[in-house]
């Protein structure tokens, strides 16, 4: 399957060029062209792109707090940032975006980037287990209130909690609950040694953790046992998490 990109951009032209050098590389697909970032956030939610292209300046408008809203609709979507505003590159990473491309662009460049993506996209041929870290952990539970039902969640059987459609869900091997709590109020209920706020979008078990790869620039993707979703890890958070298994 086709890995959809959507283009937002206010210059027919570049759009143009765009869709041009994404569709020349094999297995992407433009499903989506923007040209306000009104209109972007209605073709997100529709078309559900797996990566965009994003101009900071789209007709007056700041395209780095419409970024905000694509990450918080969708914490994996792929941004790449593709400007002439070369000044706004460490705000953007600050979103962890996937890349920044600063106009006129280069094909050679262009397809490095979706060269990257694709690979992520692919199964591992081979998986390694360098190590196994056992963590204790108490048995305690955490209550999730519905509108007519309560859910008693065993803590360490979550794997990890995540930001989703302004909502908050909780996903455990065999379940997920879905609550209005914030993740900042769910990770004071957790005991930091088993739980890590790996992402302003993400908490982890690391008991649950199977293998974290490389994502972007500085931001890596974190596979459990037991799910097939996943997290992200930002570069910090992964220097941290180096030092604890040292």
């Amino acid at each position: 399957m086709a890995i959809k990109v959507m283009l937002v951009e206010d210059e027919a032209g570049i759009r143009l060029l765009l869709r041009k050098m994404i569709e020349k590389q094999e297995g992407f697909e433009v499903v989506a062209e923007c040209d306000t970032l009104s209109e972007s956030v209605i073709q997100f939610h529709r078309k559900q792109p797996e990566v965009v292209f994003l101009d900071i300046e789209i007709k007056g408008e700041n395209g780095i707090e419409c970024a905000r809203v694509l990450t918080d609709l969708n914490p994996k979507v792929k941004l790449i940032f593709a400007t002439a505003h070369a000044e706004y590159m460490r705000e953007a990473f600050e979103l962890y975006a996937f890349d920044y491309l600063v106009k006129p662009f280069d094909l050679e460049r262009v397809n490095r980037t979706l060269e990257r993506i694709a690979a992520l996209e692919r199964p591992a041929a081979c998986e390694q287990e360098e190590k196994v870290v056992r963590l204790d952990c108490l048995q305690e539970k955490l209550l999730v209130k519905g509108k007519e039902s309560m859910s008693f969640i065993n803590i360490p059987d979550i794997v990890l909690i995540q930001r989703e459609n302004n909502a908050t869900v909780i996903y455990t091997e065999t379940d997920s609950y879905v609550t209005s709590a914030s993740l900042a109020d769910l990770e004071k209920k957790l005991n930091p040694m088993q739980f890590l706020r790996s992402h302003k979008s993400y908490i982890i078990n690391l008991s649950r953790i199977r293998k974290i790869e490389p994502y972007g620039r500085w931001t890596h993707v974190v596979h459990f046992q037991g799910r097939k979703e996943d997290a992200l890890l930002t570069a910090e958070k992964f220097e941290e998490l180096k030092k604890r298994f040292q």
